[in-house]
């Protein structure tokens, strides 16, 4: 057992929430998403996904937005209609979005204080998305995430209401990282039992271990067209790691098992 891996895991997981969102939006130690640090990028790779390459007057949800109102701003710039930044966790990062103020006008503007977006174009949902309904929200064209799949606590769950709040004509968008975050190692965490996992390492972000054949089950039990795109593998460090995977998280097919990025594009 790697005690350079299982120290800083333990630490991660110990740690209280609310230092590892100090850190995360600083970039310190823990690594934010594109999302977060640079929402140009993030959605460049969004419009590439999409089969008109537009995101012109449609309405967006970014799930799990990170805080940073940049994301749904560029969405905006982009043509989007309407924006809904979805996060159940983390709070508006209201230092970061004071520096967005004199740029977006339109879009933002300051409430004792705090900076808010001005709901015609922009709103905000803090929420778990399993008690969000079409009734209560109005369905989606598109909805995009980045990094945030493999740290869901109920994939199916999530994904079920996910599909229920896009549109028959909508799409999905989703980068997911399969790597265990503590990068160094990309298939360290596979080598652990559930209740060694969950008990003493798991990142307070949670991090749920599924694999790619995982993800193409639960999406395809909810739409109709699903297409799983491999961005990146590793066979090299897979390989090393192999004797001491535990065989749940092995297909036996290398192309697969050693698959760290995958971009999934689905329609119902």
């Amino acid at each position: 057992m790697k005690l350079f891996y299982i120290i800083p895991r333990v630490i991660r997981h110990l740690l209280p929430e609310s230092i590892t969102r100090f850190l995360l939006l600083r970039n310190w130690i823990i690594q934010a998403s594109y999302e977060t640090n640079n929402s140009q990028f993030a959605i460049g790779r969004y419009l590439d996904a999409l089969e008109d390459h537009s995101f012109k007057d449609k309405r967006v949800m970014v799930f799990g937005y990170g805080g940073r109102f940049d994301i749904g701003l560029g969405l905006l710039e982009a043509g989007a209609n309407h924006v809904v930044l979805c996060e159940k966790y983390a709070p508006p990062d209201d230092r970061h979005n004071h520096t967005l103020l004199k740029k977006y006008p339109t879009y933002l503007f300051l409430e004792f204080q705090a900076v808010r977006p001005n709901p015609k174009h922009l709103t905000l949902l803090q929420a778990d998305i399993r008690e969000v309904t079409p009734e209560t929200c109005q369905p989606f064209d598109v909805i995009i995430s980045n990094s945030v799949y493999e740290h869901l606590d109920d994939v199916d769950g999530i994904t079920k209401s996910l599909a229920a709040l896009t549109k028959p004509t909508g799409m999905q968008v989703h980068f997911v990282d399969l790597r265990d975050h503590y990068f160094k190692y990309p298939f360290e965490m596979l080598k652990f039992t559930k209740n060694f996992w969950y008990g003493w390492l798991n990142p307070t972000s949670n991090h749920n271990r599924f694999r790619l054949w995982d993800y193409q089950k639960v999406f395809e039990a909810y739409f109709s067209k699903v297409k799983i795109t491999v961005l990146e593998r590793d066979q090299l460090n897979f390989e090393k790691a192999r004797p001491e995977i535990l065989p749940e998280f092995i297909s036996g097919k290398l192309q697969d098992d050693s698959v760290t990025l995958v971009r999934v594009i689905v329609k119902k």
